[in-house]
């Protein structure tokens, strides 16, 4: 990796950019991945490159469901697994869930690869990568329908960061809880999610982690009323309204 000075004004954007890489040089990402994520730096920048007070009680709410489900999965795509591989599996430690590979752009090369990336950062099993267990979701056309029959495919609450709409949209359908994180707040995959975290990945599952062992302390009943509590499309119009005074704030200067 690139030595990145710490005082530097754009050190952990480009801290995050040197994983990318690195990543898509291991064969974790694809190229397409290095494009999405140059969207999402833009919405990024607008939110300050900051966790918004909105963001954090998605966070809660999201972590919360989490707790509560049954038999709660975090699917993987090749960026979060370059980003954040010992955050995925700590927090899914942290919440009983089980984590799984399920790629846009499918290979089996790919899926492999990065199952032993999760699995050299502590992930003890990682899914969707035996073709035994492969299942399909007829609703969704892109690659991403195939699932594991004993992840996705049974899961009651789906966490997926850096999903894509059509994938969201179906496992709504197939009465999922899903759960998304997507530092734009206009997506289909945002404005579908039953909780969407607008936040940056790198800063949200930190947080994440820190919020599941704090409400691990509380009663079902105390969960369950913080669940009840939030509104995803009430939050989602307030976070465009804080980026929206944000740019106002910027064009004054």
């Amino acid at each position: 990796m690139t030595e990145i000075e710490s005082n530097h004004p754009r050190a952990e954007s480009l801290r995050v950019r040197e994983k990318l890489a690195e990543g898509f040089e291991k064969g974790l990402v694809v190229p397409e991945g290095l494009s999405a994520h140059g969207r999402g730096e833009a919405f990024d920048y607008i939110l300050g490159e900051e966790t918004s007070n909105l963001a954090r009680k998605a966070i809660e709410t999201a972590t919360a469901t989490l707790l509560e489900a049954e038999n709660p999965v975090i699917s993987v795509n090749g960026n979060t697994a370059a980003l954040v591989p010992g955050g995925v599996v700590e927090f899914a430690g942290e919440v009983g869930a089980k984590i799984e590979v399920n790629l846009f752009h499918e290979s089996p090369e790919r899926e492999k690869l990065i199952a032993e990336h999760l699995i050299s950062h502590g992930a003890s099993e990682v899914l969707g990568v035996e073709e035994e267990f492969a299942a399909r979701i007829p609703e969704i056309h892109s690659d991403r329908r195939k699932v594991d029959e004993r992840g996705i495919k049974a899961a009651d609450v789906v966490l997926v960061p850096l999903e894509d709409g059509d994938r969201t949209e179906a496992l709504k359908e197939l009465g999922k809880t899903v759960i998304a994180i997507d530092l734009n707040p206009m997506s289909r995959t945002a404005q579908a999610a039953d909780i969407t975290i607008v936040d940056n990945i790198v800063r949200a599952f930190p947080l994440m982690i820190s919020k599941a062992r704090e409400l691990s302390e509380n009663s079902s009943k105390e969960l369950d009323k913080l669940i009840e509590n939030f509104d995803n499309q009430a939050n989602l119009s307030e976070t465009l309204k804080f980026m929206l005074s944000r740019l106002e704030k910027l064009s004054i200067r």
